[in-house]
């Protein structure tokens, strides 16, 4: 075998990433996870506490949110061991869970679109951190702690402009968000664990250490296309 061989199986292997993730970021418009159709039918007529279907509506939520799932793959990226993921992934539950109650419970308000553009933005945040590129270009390495959790509350908080776009009925709202919300962490749980199972997979291959790099600036690329997508249709007045 030659010595250029293995360059040009990376050289196909990078391009073949590329092409995937171009075609992916061409999906994502069209994967957006919004409470709507037979789901917001549902949850707009919902009387009193109803906590069952909102658990299951909690969780289809999470794993369709693709944004949310990009934001995990960053995180654990480079976490090997089973005690730090559990600790980042509790930071961020605990994030989007405080912001989550609280968004809907006291009708705290903000756009959708820029909160999901914050939420593109966390994406591309956490693959930039992957890099090294604070410490290459600031000379810092913010807390990945404190910035999981940050983000965490960002993260909830735009779960929370999902339902406050629906009229829900005030009677029984504390029980049902709660069956949300611990709907939304078994979907996290479950998406989670299918996305450790091929992260495993591909740390155990001789490919993961040249292609690391690339898999991250592609992140950071879907985050951005994802921040862009919410600021467009914010400037423009297009839908979230």
């Amino acid at each position: 075998m030659s010595r250029r061989e293995p360059q040009r199986r990376r050289s196909r292997f990078s391009l073949a990433a590329a092409s995937a993730a171009g075609l992916a970021a061409t999906a994502l418009p069209a994967a957006a996870h919004e409470i709507g159709g037979s789901d917001a039918a549902f949850v707009a007529g919902a009387h009193g506490a109803d906590p069952g279907p909102f658990l299951y509506l909690g969780a289809k939520h999470m794993v369709t949110g693709y944004d949310h799932l990009l934001f995990l793959v960053g995180v654990i990226f480079f976490l090997f061991r089973l005690r730090q993921i559990a600790l980042y992934v509790s930071l961020f539950s605990v994030g989007h869970s405080i912001t989550l109650l609280a968004g809907v419970f006291w009708n705290l308000h903000l756009d959708s679109r820029l909160v999901d553009a914050v939420i593109g933005l966390s994406v591309a945040y956490k693959a930039f951190d992957n890099l090294g590129g604070f410490r290459t270009l600031f000379g810092v390495q913010p807390d990945p702690r404190a910035a999981v959790l940050g983000f965490g509350l960002v993260h909830g908080f735009g779960l929370a402009t999902k339902l406050q776009a629906l009229d829900l009925d005030r009677e029984g709202l504390l029980t049902n968000l709660v069956a949300f919300n611990v709907g939304v962490e078994i979907g996290q749980l479950l998406a989670l664990s299918l996305i450790l199972v091929a992260m495993t997979l591909w740390r155990r291959t001789a490919a993961f250490a040249p292609t690391a790099a690339g898999a991250n600036i592609l992140l950071m690329f879907a985050g951005f296309l994802l921040a862009g997508r919410q600021l467009a249709a914010y400037a423009y007045g297009g839908p979230a």
